[in-house]
């Protein structure tokens, strides 16, 4: 009888994994992490009016959509009730993860506030390396004698953006992104950021894989091994 409630209590432990499980890999899919800055922190577009320098303090980041190999990184306040930028990305790769965010940063001219440059979520290898309108690129780029990534893109918007279908998201991933030097020309993206292996499995993932189905049929093989041993039982008694 021991043996029977023993296999029903671990049915019931897989069941109750697979209802749970969905709630706790929501924030593996869109990377939600807490961000605070020591200072002001230069953004790239498409920032809210007014919004292209953040003032010191605690930014939630989000991805809106990473089905391609175009990321939309959305910025919002600390309680996540306004957005403050919507930014194209593209995938950069590191070695070796951390179990901490990162953050890079452009290095600026004395009293010009740090520029936004990467964002690598705990534990990942891939990043989002951050694409500027070519114009404020190319300014960053002569500023800090580095390559900056660029496309024709908005710097602003009057309205937040809220869902990764509107008319300027669909334009952000299709816009040619290329990467300035800071003499002002054009250089190849291989050039300034790391491509992701194919063979990474972390990077191969699906977005969307989920370990329900493995936990349900968990499950199952749970629930008919008890049967079983009810069976047996019986029988022996």
């Amino acid at each position: 009888m021991k043996l029977l409630k023993a296999a029903t209590a671990v049915c019931g432990l897989a069941l109750m994994g697979a209802l749970v499980a969905p709630c706790a890999k929501a924030d593996d899919w869109n990377q939600k992490t807490v961000i605070t800055f020591s200072g002001p922190v230069e953004i790239p577009g498409v920032h809210l009016s007014g919004w292209g320098v953040l003032p010191a303090g605690t930014y939630v980041f989000k991805l809106l959509d990473s089905q391609s190999d175009r990321h939309i990184v959305q910025i919002f306040n600390q309680d996540e009730s306004k957005i403050y930028a919507t930014i194209l990305a593209i995938p950069n790769y590191r070695l070796k993860p951390t179990d901490k965010t990162v953050i890079t940063f452009r290095e600026r001219p004395a009293g010009e506030p740090e520029a936004l440059r990467a964002w690598f979520a705990p534990g990942m290898n891939s990043g989002q390396e951050f694409v500027y309108p070519k114009e404020k690129a190319v300014q960053l780029a002569k500023e800090t004698n580095t390559p900056v990534l660029a496309a024709d893109i908005p710097a602003e918007s009057a309205e937040p953006i809220k869902s990764a279908d509107e008319p300027t998201v669909v334009a952000m991933k299709e816009a040619p992104v290329n990467a300035v030097n800071p003499a002002g020309d054009e250089l190849q993206l291989t050039e300034v950021v790391t491509p992701v292996p194919q063979t990474d499995p972390v990077a191969t993932l699906p977005a969307t894989a989920s370990p329900v189905p493995m936990l349900a049929l968990f499950g199952v093989l749970a629930l008919g091994g008890a049967f079983a041993l009810r069976a047996f039982e019986r029988r022996d008694s």
